[in-house]
């Protein structure tokens, strides 16, 4: 599919629902063009309608094959934005000592290590200047303001994310990044009790995020745009 040059190139890395599926949405909404990976191929979500702005394309984080391959089909694309939003809560009703060396893995590959090492090699995709990279963190990863959760493992591992992320932008200081809480949102993730609603958070993240643009630096900040500490 080719691309207009006048819109922007927005790439969502997690896009099969919840708030990739709601960024992508937004997005399409702005009349920007999306490419958004999922991992298999999705049915109604709603995305019909915006067939000519839209390339789905399938990408696990955690294959570097699939990694490799993807990277080969977008090696000539240059992106306004990228957003690394793929993530997994990990096991719900088991306690630290009881979680699998295999799942503990698994959720500290997908939430921090899986999305900076793509990070590394997306990096020269963005557009020079004003591009923008943003990480779909959470509050729960701020050791200031979350000293008690329970949920111990994702916890964690969003607080690897934003460590590795500070690392990563001190070595690509040209790039403007942002490490996002998208707020309490009812998703799969977030449950049916948390108050924000997909739309209204992603929304608030594509205004942030536009606004982003070319102001370099390395932030951590909500759905509202107020700073996050780390």
């Amino acid at each position: 599919m080719s691309i207009k040059r006048d819109k922007k190139h927005i790439l969502v890395v997690g896009a099969s629902r919840g708030l990739g599926l709601g960024l992508t949405r937004e997005f399409l909404r702005r009349g920007c063009h999306v490419t958004a990976t999922v991992r298999a191929a999705i049915a109604g979500a709603g995305l019909e309608d915006y067939y000519e702005q839209l390339t789905l394309d399938t990408l696990d984080i955690n294959s570097l094959a699939q990694t490799d391959a993807f990277l080969a089909r977008v090696k000539s694309e240059v992106f306004d934005l990228v957003v690394l939003n793929a993530g997994i809560y990990g096991p719900r009703d088991k306690a630290l000592g009881e979680t699998t060396v295999d799942e503990i893995s698994h959720v500290i590959m997908t939430n921090a290590v899986s999305l900076v090492r793509l990070a590394e090699r997306l990096a020269p995709r963005l557009r020079p200047e004003t591009g923008v990279l943003a990480f779909m963190s959470s509050a729960l990863g701020s050791l200031e303001l979350n000293a008690n959760d329970a949920s111990e493992l994702y916890c964690a591992s969003k607080a690897m994310l934003n460590r590795l992320t500070r690392s990563f932008a001190a070595a690509h200081e040209y790039l403007t990044i942002v490490n996002l809480h998208p707020g309490w949102v009812r998703t799969d993730l977030g449950g049916p009790e948390a108050p924000l609603d997909v739309e209204t958070s992603a929304r608030g993240m594509a205004d942030v995020l536009e606004a982003r643009a070319g102001a370099g630096g390395h932030e951590f900040l909500d759905y509202r745009g107020k700073i996050v500490p780390w």
